[in-house]
């Protein structure tokens, strides 16, 4: 059995006329009587009563009816499936997000995706470093990456989201909460709370690089893995931090955020590999570029 004659099939069971059933499939009468026939010496079986004025399905032809209406509706459902995976509108997209893009980024893209491209499936992870985020892309554990650093790889192609500023991190019970602004070196003398140096996370350098700037080093370090951890430490009293001033979005009781006078920025990057990337996966990188290119 062919999809074709199946559709001629149905069409004329509905019609239970010749004339009008070749009308609407828009072919010869003749024609569709051979494609009804060849279905017929195929099953070895009547599948109509045929008098000269109406056809009526046989018993055998009732029982094909139902099987050829699933048989139909599962090749269409098959094409408009498989059309939609050509465009992008649907598939499979595992996205990680460095942790500092994890409470601002994360959440825009997976309710615009919801919205936009509601048959694409999206496995999204958050919290993660710039060099676990590369390998995953490398070996395919993801399809897109939001990170942060110099990613200098062949196999990978990098856009620049955005640029922002960096701002203190300070309890809200500190002498520096108050202030609209402060110099960096204020910050001087005062444990930090920073991402893991063994971990290599770009925030850990971009941080000291900073604090070079302004003329010291902090004496403290207290390495933590996640950014929800950094600020909870921040609150707890452990000491102070700098972070991209999107981390603001996460609200917690205890902790100010405080713009710095020098403008210490870092670049927010969407990474993907260079080739071999899915047409959902340039969908949702469309939409991590619209989310997250602000800022």
């Amino acid at each position: 059995m062919e999809l074709r004659q199946l559709r001629s099939f149905l069409v004329l069971v509905e019609e239970c006329h010749f004339g009008r059933a070749a009308a609407r499939l828009h072919v010869a009468q003749p024609a569709l009587s051979q494609q009804i026939k060849q279905l017929e010496r195929e099953l070895g079986l009547p599948l109509f009563h045929r008098s000269t004025r109406r056809v009526e399905p046989t018993e055998a032809g009732l029982q094909l009816t139902d099987y050829a209406r699933a048989l139909v509706t599962e090749e269409e459902r098959a094409r408009v499936h498989l059309r939609e995976l050509a465009t992008g509108h649907a598939g499979r997209v595992r996205v990680g997000f460095i942790g500092t893009a994890t409470y601002d980024v994360l959440p825009q893209v997976a309710r615009t995706v919801r919205a936009e491209l509601p048959a694409v499936t999206m496995d999204l992870r958050g919290e993660l470093l710039t060099p676990e985020l590369v390998e995953g892309l490398l070996c395919g554990s993801y399809d897109l990456a939001v990170l942060r650093g110099s990613v200098a790889d062949s196999r990978l192609h990098v856009t620049r989201l955005r640029s922002e500023p960096l701002v203190a991190v300070v309890p809200s019970h500190h002498p520096l909460a108050g202030r609209p602004s402060l110099p960096l070196r204020a910050l001087a003398g005062e444990p930090f709370v920073i991402h893991p140096s063994q971990a290599r996370s770009s925030m850990y350098e971009r941080v000291l690089s900073a604090c070079a700037r302004a003329g010291f080093h902090p004496d403290r370090l207290t390495e933590v893995g996640e950014t929800a951890t950094l600020v909870v430490f921040v609150a707890a009293g452990h000491g102070v931090a700098l972070v991209p001033r999107s981390v603001r979005s996460l609200s917690l009781d205890g902790v100010t955020y405080v713009p710095l006078e020098e403008p210490e920025t870092v670049d927010l990057l969407l990474a993907r590999r260079a080739h071999r990337n899915s047409p959902a996966a340039e969908q949702v990188a469309s939409v991590i570029e619209r989310c997250a290119g602000t800022g």
